[in-house]
């Protein structure tokens, strides 16, 4: 077998596994927050970070969300690190955004952060401010999920189809399921251009 069609053979074993009602109860829980005029702030390091930006873009023009990610902002976030330390970044900004009761945290990683082993700490202390302050916390993460899935409210947690590419494939299944989100019927509010194009 090719690695193309390992590769691939493995995506479908992933699509085969996901946990389909942790997707429908982060849908039940981002339509409950934007009613409620409560913001997104999407979280993420590395690959993650770009799936972040990707996610927010489509969260705000499909979905009507007013969404955020600290990402986007790298002044911000290098001056932060360079001032404070990297484990602080996302809960100080969390903070200078007032996240409140009624707000959406929704983590993209592929650990998930692990407290113990001092692993993606800044997902880990954010995601403790975000408990204290009463926010949903949502995510899609690889691996078991770590301190994500234990702390979220709903959170997928990739199928590992294989050891070796646990971070190529949460990565795109991170796509795969915002995609399915901002295209959910009880989310999306506005068509997108090709599609609408085509009717």
């Amino acid at each position: 077998m090719t690695h193309t069609e390992q590769y691939l053979q493995e995506a479908a074993d992933i699509v085969a596994r996901l946990d389909r009602d942790a997707i429908e109860r982060i849908v039940a829980l981002l339509a409950g927050t934007r009613a409620a005029g409560g913001r997104l702030f999407f979280l993420g390091v590395g690959g993650s970070a770009a799936n972040a930006s990707h996610a927010v873009n489509d969260f705000r023009k499909l979905c009507g969300f007013e969404a955020y990610a600290p990402t986007d902002n790298v002044s911000e976030l290098t001056a932060r690190t360079n001032d404070d330390g990297w484990s602080s970044v996302f809960v100080e900004w969390l903070k200078g955004s007032r996240l409140r009761r009624g707000d959406a945290v929704f983590v993209l990683s592929v650990g998930g952060g692990d407290r113990d082993r001092n692993i993606s700490s800044n997902l880990v202390h954010a995601l403790e401010y975000a408990r204290q302050v009463g926010a949903t916390i949502v995510g899609v993460v690889g691996r078991t999920g770590g301190f994500t899935a234990g702390v979220g409210d709903a959170v997928v947690v990739v199928p590992t189809a294989s050891a070796e590419r646990v971070t190529p494939h949460t990565e795109a299944f991170q796509a795969v399921v915002w995609h399915l989100l901002v295209s959910h019927p009880a989310l999306q509010q506005v068509s997108t251009t090709w599609e609408s194009r085509t009717r």
